[in-house]
């Protein structure tokens, strides 16, 4: 087991190159299953998360050559032939974007026998609206031994208009994958805005699919018979812009982030500016830095794209542990996501939890201390925060920063970080 540890007080200045994003690239390797043909993808992040889905996909009989190391960061995926239909569960109760075979499986196969997922412990997240839209597609849809077993009538999947009643990306991606191959026109309402919804939807229509409403909360997809091979770029993290952005404000430093895209972050740069942290648009990349001397509270709520995302909440909340006057974190989308809190109060945060809100008062200084990682993004929070305290911070259980955070440690070293990775002697529970 290993642990990181961060002797606070260094500035951060100089580049910062942000990865693919997890979060599209994973639904983006779900997609090659839909095609016979090879489909190449670039710039795919070198995470546990990849590798998890892509031995998910290998279990179904993809060829998969990747090459995390290569300045392309390419990954090549051919499934001439589906030679299983079911995801077990020592996969896929690693990571819920397991779930996302679901919807290539049925379309390409017309059956799937697929795990109920894992992952992160931040609250309730059913996969109820995958199975529904599903069936609003025509699949038959059984549970069996904590196994989704799913199978579609002798024509296959059968266009149809679906409103999901809650905004689900998750749920918005299996559908439009699904869709894609099914018979006649499907219509998704209320469905996801946020970035990687779009980068899957123009990934699709460049292997044949044909979808209108792309960036929209309606799509449109005319179901095709078959889909063809492609070439397609992983686009850039949002989130791990985001937090690094919220790296530069807490150190007081400059940071160019480079790939970024300022779009994509618009509610995040909005809350940043209140605070005092500016998000400048330069070419190929975001310049992070304080736009004032000291950071202010600022109020924030999550909610779906393009409000301010929940997977920068926790980092946000670090930066507010050390800004002048009180904050405000309203916590819209995930009902569990206030892990962080316990640890940052051991390194002497004001922060106190009503329900869904927590209330943030600044103080002068953090102090170093062992904390532990709870879920992802409460991980990097940790990180964040023992950037800035006084003495050493060790964050344990630090798989959970492995899965969405490619080379963290080099790259925080690059522009001034004193971070270590090292062994952990006791095993990760932090006593």
């Amino acid at each position: 087991m290993k642990r990181i540890r961060i002797t606070g007080g260094s500035r951060l200045a100089g580049t910062m190159p942000i990865s693919g994003a997890k979060n599209a690239a994973l639904p983006l390797l779900a997609a090659a299953l839909l095609t016979d043909e090879p489909v190449t993808f670039t710039n795919v992040p070198n995470l546990a998360d990849i590798r998890t889905l892509q031995a998910l996909l290998e279990g179904h009989g993809a060829e998969v050559d990747y090459a995390p190391n290569s300045a392309a960061k390419a990954m090549r995926i051919h499934t001439p032939i589906i030679t299983s239909h079911t995801a077990h569960y020592d996969l896929v109760r690693t990571m819920r974007a397991s779930v996302l075979v679901l919807g290539p499986l049925l379309a390409r196969e017309g059956r799937a026998k697929v795990s109920l997922p894992g992952g992160c412990a931040i609250g309730s997240r059913p996969v109820d609206l995958h199975l529904s839209v599903m069936e609003a597609f025509g699949a038959e849809i059984e549970l069996e031994e904590g196994y989704v077993v799913a199978k579609t009538p002798a024509g296959g999947l059968q266009g149809a208009t679906y409103v999901f009643r809650t905004v689900s990306v998750g749920a918005t991606e299996n559908a439009l994958m699904a869709a894609s191959m099914a018979r006649g026109t499907s219509v998704l309402k209320n469905a996801a805005r946020e970035p990687e919804v779009v980068d899957l939807a123009e990934c699709l229509v460049k292997m044949g699919a044909k979808i209108d409403g792309i960036g929209s909360d309606t799509l449109t997809i005319e179901g095709v018979e078959r889909l063809r091979g492609c070439e397609h770029q992983v686009v850039a993290d949002r989130i791990e812009a985001g937090t690094f952005a919220m790296a530069a404000g807490i150190t007081d430093g400059d940071l160019f982030l480079k790939n970024a895209r300022l779009e994509h972050l618009e509610a995040a740069a909005s809350a940043l500016a209140a605070a005092g942290v500016s998000l400048t648009a330069e070419s190929g990349g975001l310049r992070a830095q304080r736009s004032r001397g000291t950071l202010h509270g600022t109020d924030i709520t999550t909610e779906p794209f393009p409000g301010f995302p929940t997977d920068l909440q926790a980092q946000f909340m670090g930066l507010m542990c050390v800004a002048e006057g009180a904050s405000v974190i309203n916590e819209h989308i995930f009902e569990n996501r206030f892990m962080h809190v316990p640890e940052l109060l051991r390194m002497g945060a004001d922060i106190r939890v009503e329900g869904r809100s927590a209330i943030v008062k600044g103080v002068p200084q953090l102090k170093g201390a062992p904390v532990m990682a709870t879920d992802l993004r409460a991980s990097v929070t940790m990180v964040l925060a023992g950037l800035i305290a006084d003495g050493d911070t060790t964050v344990h259980r630090i798989y959970h920063l492995d899965r969405g955070y490619e080379q963290l440690e080099d790259k925080l070293k690059a522009v001034g970080a004193r971070i270590e990775r090292e062994n952990d002697p006791t095993n990760g529970n932090g006593s």
